[in-house]
């Protein structure tokens, strides 16, 4: 699936600390910790809470957070829609990446559980 260079351009350049208070806002309405959504974002970028908040703090947009992550080899596992977007058929790299962080927020939202939303691999 493509999406408009405009989207994907405008996803490149937003930061990842101005959506972060949004992902904590709408784990923590479902009874999710922020443990649990840091667990999330380690299992696909490799960044620790202490590499989280230096993100954060220094507002580095979303191309350069998966510039410096290290991601999971499994993230083919993960499928599905969101936003209205098939994941594995969007063509954009960076896109892509940023809507699998988005899936893992809503898996953890709607209750999954951890061992499932980390595709079995802690």
């Amino acid at each position: 699936m493509e999406t408009k260079p405009e989207h994907d351009e405008r996803i490149a350049k937003m930061t990842f600390a101005s959506i972060y208070p949004l992902y904590v806002a709408k784990i923590e309405r479902k009874g999710r910790t922020i443990n649990e959504l840091h667990q999330v974002i380690e299992w696909l970028t490799g960044f620790d809470g202490k590499k989280i908040q230096e993100l954060i703090e220094r507002k580095v947009t979303f191309e350069e957070f998966f510039n410096e992550a290290n991601l999971n080899p499994n993230t083919n596992l993960i499928t599905g829609v969101i936003c209205g977007y098939r994941i594995e058929e969007i063509e954009n790299p960076l896109t892509r990446k940023v809507r699998y962080l988005d899936k893992l927020v809503d898996e953890l939202a709607k209750g999954k559980k951890l061992e499932k939303i980390l595709r079995n691999s802690n």
